[in-house]
């Protein structure tokens, strides 16, 4: 794999610095990381038709839309409130 250059304010490369040393890790993998784990729209709504799929095959579970969204908005909610928390 060839390396790439990308370019950001210095800022922007201080910050990922500093979160790159608190995790023990160099920037180069912590942006590696958040690429490999970041999905797209695209990506999302793929994921959640398999999972769809699967709960109805294996489980006899059909989620409808507004299930799906309900649940996403406690989610989110859910995951809004712990990083208030830790902050």
């Amino acid at each position: 794999m060839s390396d790439a250059m990308i370019r950001v304010p210095s800022e922007v490369r201080d910050r990922l610095a500093v979160i790159a040393e608190s995790r023990g890790t160099s920037i180069r993998s912590l942006v590696q990381e958040f690429a490999e784990a970041t999905l797209t729209d695209e990506e999302r709504r793929e994921r959640a038709e398999r999972t769809r799929a699967y709960l109805a095959e294996h489980f006899g579970v059909e989620v409808s839309d507004e299930e799906s969204a309900a649940m996403g908005r406690k989610l989110r909610g859910a995951f809004a409130g712990k990083q208030d928390a830790a902050a």
